[in-house]
């Protein structure tokens, strides 16, 4: 779900496998991400998996690094990282959102080479594209709760209006 235009486009590791099977990003229900969108301010309700075209209303998409499904992120390689940072500087180049959003820490450092980046947003840019890491919303971060997780959204959200 990719458009020209958009205020953030948010980029998932890789899909689950139930997402690879519903074709919904972010669909187990133990993951954040759609409660901490809503609770963020970037959606007026939660929307469910099912709903997830509907984020384009809203000046958002979503996406991945890797294509390739697996039960967790840990079971991809370096090497797929590394080309999934390639194909999605290609493909945010292509559709210019103002912010691209990607939710993993760990992945982030891996795919775009980056082995200090924190969470919040990058020195990086692409093309006029600016970058932001966010905690990722899978129920096996217990590092970030909700809240946090919700606060720093937040701040992206801010970010992306000015």
């Amino acid at each position: 779900m990719i458009a020209d235009g958009l205020r953030v486009l948010f980029c998932g590791i890789n899909p689950g496998l139930l997402s690879a099977a519903t074709g919904r990003h972010f669909a187990r229900p133990g993951n954040r991400f759609w409660p901490v969108l809503h609770a963020s301010g970037f959606t007026p309700r939660r929307l469910d998996p099912a709903e997830q075209d509907g984020l384009l209303t809203y000046g958002l998409g979503i996406t991945n690094v890797v294509a390739r499904a697996t039960a967790r992120a840990d079971e991809l390689t370096r090497a797929e990282l590394i080309e999934g940072g390639r194909l999605l500087t290609a493909t945010v180049e292509r559709y210019t959102p103002r912010w691209l959003a990607v939710v993993g820490v760990t992945a982030y450092r891996v795919a775009f080479a980056e082995p200090r980046a924190k969470i919040g947003p990058q020195d990086r840019t692409i093309g006029v594209t600016r970058v932001w890491v966010l905690p990722n919303p899978s129920g096996l971060n217990a590092g970030w709760s909700t809240q946090a997780m919700a606060e720093e959204f937040g701040r992206l959200r801010a970010a992306a209006r000015a």
